[in-house]
């Protein structure tokens, strides 16, 4: 990313975009978890932790992905993305099956759109094709 855009934007991006992600992902989750009902402190304060765990999560997996072969690199970003979406699901008052089923399903869809992104453009080793 830093050849397109250069190095400064790219390490503004590298940290705003779990921030402003979690944000959302916490709104997003708050105004779920509520029911239409009144914003109540304990409401704010719960997205805000949504906010805080997805943003740190988001970080790790990022930090620790690239060091990983590219199976597990795409194994990684499955298990957040399914997480992610499996929790924000459940908040709608789902079933657990119906939670697992369609986070399950997220979680196989950015797996395989990853491995292949990471197949196509890795070596074995996990460095970049140029």
């Amino acid at each position: 990313m830093s050849d397109l855009l250069g190095a400064r934007v790219a390490t503004v991006l590298k940290w705003a975009t779990p921030i402003v992600g979690g944000l959302v992902y916490g709104f997003w989750a708050a105004a779920i978890n509520r029911h239409t009902g009144a914003i109540t402190g304990w409401n704010v304060l719960f997205g805000f932790v949504c906010a805080i765990a997805f943003a740190a999560a988001w970080t790790g997996v990022r930090m620790m992905a690239p060091l990983m072969r590219r199976e597990l690199h795409a194994l990684m970003w499955m298990a957040f993305a399914g997480i992610a979406f499996g929790f924000i699901y459940s908040q709608t008052g789902a079933t657990i099956l119906r939670s697992v089923i369609m986070s399950l399903a997220v979680a196989v869809s950015v797996f395989a759109a990853l491995f292949y992104h990471y197949y196509t453009h890795e070596d074995a080793d996990g460095h970049r094709l140029n």
